[in-house]
């Protein structure tokens, strides 16, 4: 009886076109059927009875996420909440019109705007035009396809708030006949109002006939409590699978290359590790101050701002483990395993700094928009310590600044010294320079290697050299698409991978959140920098001390 069910379940999965073999605790479908014999006593212990009916379902829970966009009773309204905004002006819809120009987006796609601001469809157009870079028809295309309604984000004289956007809502839908009208909504809005708004969306917004999707942007709290607590509040209204929190650093065209440069590379795969790599730094440079966004800026810091959020996802990615599939959930469950292995920050590993006067430009606290006497670091040096097999003892040096002496975002592994030293004698400073794999983001994209090579010539001088890949170059032909395009585009297609997930946030906010305390008490001051300097003085001893060589030829020493 049991050698019968399992083969009708053998069929049911079949047909259910399940392509290769499916794993129960790391046992494949083709191992049961080898042996008919023991079947029995496995297949109850699986549960293999019921299990027919239970995996054709979860695959299809799988599969539901992918719209058919081709079906003529399907459409997208996109919401742009906070369209009058600079978010909403210089990436949101620049990066909905790319879509649109390359035909990425779903035939009469229709995108609202709302925000408070006394504007009408024209007048919205009008100052989206010139922010929308592309051939003049294209551009006035897309644009009929934008419109405008003003209202409030919360208003607690009334119940319905957003019933003016979701009565337009539903009208797009019916004048294209819309059996399945599938939602976004983009919340281009301080992370203080989305519990409000997410309560309206809910309430008069929902897609009767098909999904609904919110994007939320960053930051998600100031520490592990305000940020659970908006989450919770969230949580309440949407699912997880409803949510998308946008990091654009996941949506750069080379941070999405390290999952398949590690994986898809067999020579990387035995230098990925403890026993060849010195050190890791990951470093983000802007050679320009706040700018006028002091208020903002000085409200979360450069560690809120940059180092727990975007950087901190690249060190998860440069760290984490193979994972099982490019699912999106089990590429996240492999980044929340990294951020789990990590302490939280000890103030011995912390350099801060605040920049000051220089032959660049004025110090942070002349910006109009910055408190007077502010202590917020807008420089800061970090050493995490990875606990795991592979990672144990190598520091993942982080740091982020602004107004640097560059611009710059990168991640540099630095590998151990060569033992067994041949060239002693070409020693500068008493070593060799170390050999550094190198993914640069920006501002040129690019993926190199340095390496130790002989000068052309008669004597057996050393220098560095590179082999390198620039994006620029090799795919100069190939338009490479900006991170919000990409990621409003994946979240079109239900695909969460390059998006945060709740207990991700929570494992980073702890690892930051005590440090971020003891800095807003008062317990660890900036050092003072100049303005277009490399960066406050304590940050280059703490750097040195985790481990980090300058890398100097006598061709370096010579040259300058």
């Amino acid at each position: 009886m049991f050698t019968k069910s399992l083969t009708t379940h053998t069929r049911t999965l079949k047909a259910a076109n399940i392509g290769r073999p499916r794993r129960f605790n790391n046992v494949s479908l083709s191992h049961f059927e080898a042996s008919r014999g023991a079947l029995a006593g496995v297949a109850l212990w699986l549960g293999l009875r019921r299990s027919a009916t239970a995996m054709v379902k979860s695959s299809a829970a799988r599969d539901a996420h992918k719209t058919d966009w081709s079906d003529p009773g399907t459409c997208l309204t996109v919401a742009v909440l906070g369209c009058t905004g600079d978010l909403a002006k210089k990436k949101t819809y620049p990066a909905l019109f790319a879509l649109f120009l390359h035909d990425h987006m779903p035939e009469g796609t229709v995108v609202v705007g709302y925000a408070r601001s006394d504007l009408d469809d024209a007048r919205l157009r009008e100052t989206l035009r010139e922010r929308l870079k592309g051939p003049p028809e294209k551009v006035e295309a897309f644009l009929a396809r934008c419109f405008y309604e003003r209202g409030a984000y919360e208003d607690a004289s009334r119940a319905d708030v957003f019933g003016g956007l979701g009565r337009r809502m539903s009208r797009f839908e019916r004048e294209r006949d819309a059996v399945a009208g599938h939602r976004i909504f983009y919340l281009a809005l301080p992370p203080s109002v989305y519990p409000p708004v997410c309560a309206n969306i809910r309430e008069s917004c929902m897609s009767s006939g098909g999904w609904t999707r919110v994007i939320v942007e960053k930051p998600f709290g100031r520490d592990l409590k305000s940020s659970e607590a908006l989450s919770g509040g969230i949580a309440a209204l949407f699912t997880e699978a409803q949510l998308y929190r946008i990091d654009h650093y996941l949506g750069k065209e080379l941070t999405q290359n390290l999952v398949v440069m590690r994986f898809a590379n067999r020579f990387l795969a035995p230098l990925w590790n403890r026993d060849n790599i010195s050190n890791v730094q990951i470093i983000f440079k802007e050679p320009f101050g706040t700018q006028g966004r002091g208020g903002y800026f000085d409200q979360y810091g450069i560690i809120r701002d940059i180092i727990q959020n975007h950087l901190l996802q690249l060190l998860c990615l440069v760290a984490m483990e193979k994972p099982c599939s490019l699912s999106p959930d089990d590429i996240r469950d492999e980044k929340l395993k990294v951020l789990r292995c990590i302490e939280p920050v000890s103030t011995d590993n912390v350099a801060l700094g605040q920049y000051t006067n220089g032959p660049e430009g004025p110090a942070y606290l002349d910006d109009p928009t910055v408190p007077a006497g502010s202590r917020a670091p807008t420089f800061a040096l970090t050493v995490l310590q990875v606990n795991n097999e592979r990672w144990e003892g190598v520091p993942f040096i982080v740091e982020a600044g602004k107004a640097l002496n560059e611009h710059k975002c990168e991640i540099r592994l630095q590998l151990k010294d060569v033992p067994g030293d041949l060239f002693a004698a070409q020693r500068v400073n008493g070593r060799q320079a170390r050999n550094e794999f190198v993914v640069r983001l920006q501002p040129d994209p690019a993926i190199y290697m340095k390496m130790t090579v002989k000068e052309p010539g008669l004597g057996m001088e050393l220098a560095q050299s590179e082999l390198e890949l620039l994006y620029t170059e090799k795919y100069e032909d190939t338009p490479i698409p900006e991170a919000y395009e990409r990621l409003i585009l994946d979240c079109i297609n239900g695909d969460q991978q390059h998006f945060v997930r709740r207990d991700e946030l929570a494992a980073a906010w702890k690892i930051f959140t005590p440090l971020l305390k003891y800095i807003d008490a008062g317990g660890l001051s900036p050092e003072l920098y100049a303005y277009g300097s490399r960066g406050p003085k304590n940050a280059d001893k703490l750097r040195q001390r985790a481990g980090f060589i300058e890398n100097v030829t006598a061709k370096d020493i010579t040259s300058g």
